[in-house]
């Protein structure tokens, strides 16, 4: 055959063409980016904008796949096991619906601010370290992965042409239109009603069932604030108690509790091994990047190291680290892969320094140990909730007669002043041979 007619080429020359036809709305034909996800919590979830579309399949956020949305809650909740990306994309479907409510009370949006609003939502926990909160202190000392998703946003606007300006404004709430950050970030943000609703789902815990949809429908916008309507005060009260209680009841389970905590200390061990000159790597090299530096966060390598940085990273890590030489890194790691989690005890008051130090004695006894390496395997804290705080940003009630009220103070309020004060409970973590 005449090599003048390759027909590999010619078919990809064709499939150009066509791919152009179907992207050209002269010809009334389907847009090639407008896709339709299927999601178990809010069913289909449709992407329309060419945009989105490319920030979705961008290796950036792709990498959300990778990143358990609830860390070590499977351990309690065998369900819990969705990601970062679910969660993501049922934000941006909620923020979706809360525009189109909006818009349709005669709030003024324009395109560009809805694809902003959507674009900030969807990139607004991009930045997330492995296992979410658990590592991100120290693999990225004082620095907040909202901070790394700014970051993030403006990567890719450089990458888009400032194309997420307005979204960077929004999420940094520097946009005129205060209610459009209040929607991604704030008191009843739909990044909330969608983790509340998707926790709830996939670890079975009824207590956390909230009426989003309701509240949508609700929302209302007086003076450039977000606000609900009144219809909606007992559905708002639901929703500060389902989080209340999921708080409590998921996200500080004590067994949660002990197993990011366990994660925490093996990593604090092997750096620790790795700084007095010890052998210690891990399977990929972002995740030894991290280990033996001291990072800075900043746009160029060390930000795209970041982004190749995952839950899968750790995890294959800590698999080959239950053989490695030391033993505390060993058994810390064998534990948490066999579910031999640390002992936890909770209660309203801290723990005697007395008590403690007789049972680290204990432990260093049976693991022959010092008291400096017996920290590891027992230690104290504190986890801390609040049910609501108007010192924050407020929940504000919209009346008919055009008044306005913070929900602890309308009549017979449920959630009132004394709930804004936080609730501790002080943890013991231990080793119990």
């Amino acid at each position: 055959m005449n090599s003048k007619y390759n027909l590999p080429a010619l078919l990809i020359v064709f499939l150009i063409q066509l791919s152009g036809l179907f992207n050209n709305p002269a010809t009334g034909m389907i847009n090639r980016k407008r896709k339709i996800i299927n999601d178990p919590v809010h069913g289909f979830i449709t992407i329309d904008d060419p945009l989105v579309s490319d920030i979705i399949a961008h290796p950036y956020y792709q990498r959300l796949r990778r990143i358990m949305q609830m860390a070590f809650a499977h351990l309690v909740y065998p369900g819990a096991i969705h990601t970062r990306l679910h969660h993501s994309l049922g934000a941006y479907h909620l923020m979706c619906m809360a525009l189109s409510e909006l818009k349709s009370k005669g709030v003024e949006i324009t395109p560009e601010e809805e694809t902003g609003a959507r674009i900030a939502i969807l990139l607004h926990d991009s930045g997330h370290a492995p296992f979410s909160h658990a590592l991100e202190k120290i693999l990225i000392p004082g620095m907040h992965h909202e901070s790394i998703s700014l970051l993030m946003m403006k990567v890719l606007n450089e990458q888009y042409d400032g194309k997420l300006t307005t979204a960077i404004d929004i999420f940094t709430n520097k946009y005129p239109k205060r209610f459009l950050h209040q929607l991604v970030s704030g008191q009843l943000d739909v990044d909330r009603l969608d983790y509340l609703t998707r926790d709830s789902f996939f670890t079975g815990v009824s207590e956390g069932v909230i009426g989003y949809d309701r509240i949508i429908k609700m929302l209302a916008v007086h003076n450039g604030d977000l606000m609900v309507e009144e219809k909606a005060i007992y559905s708002i009260e639901k929703f500060l108690v389902a989080r209340r209680l999921m708080y409590w009841q998921v996200y500080l389970h004590k067994t949660v509790v002990a197993a990011e905590m366990m994660l925490v200390n093996i990593v604090k061990r092997a750096k620790e091994l790795i700084s007095n000159g010890a052998n210690v790597s891990s399977t990929s090299h972002a995740f030894d990047y991290f280990l033996r530096n001291e990072v800075v966060m900043a746009a160029g390598p060390q930000f795209e190291k970041f982004c190749l940085l995952d839950d899968y990273d750790v995890m294959a890590t800590i698999k080959n680290w239950m053989d490695h030489d030391d033993m505390i890194l060993s058994t810390l790691c064998r534990f948490l892969i066999d579910r031999r989690l640390l002992k936890v005890k909770l209660r309203g008051q801290p723990f005697d320094d007395a008590l403690v130090a007789d049972m680290r004695n204990v432990i260093c006894k049976k693991l022959n140990i010092t008291e400096a390496e017996s920290r590891y395997f027992i230690f104290t804290g504190e986890a801390e909730n609040t049910t609501y705080d108007p010192s924050e940003e407020r929940i504000n009630i919209l009346f008919k007669d055009g008044s306005v009220k913070d929900i602890s103070q309308v009549d017979n309020a449920l959630i009132h002043q004394t709930l804004s004060t936080p609730v501790k409970k002080f943890y013991i973590c231990f080793f119990n041979a």
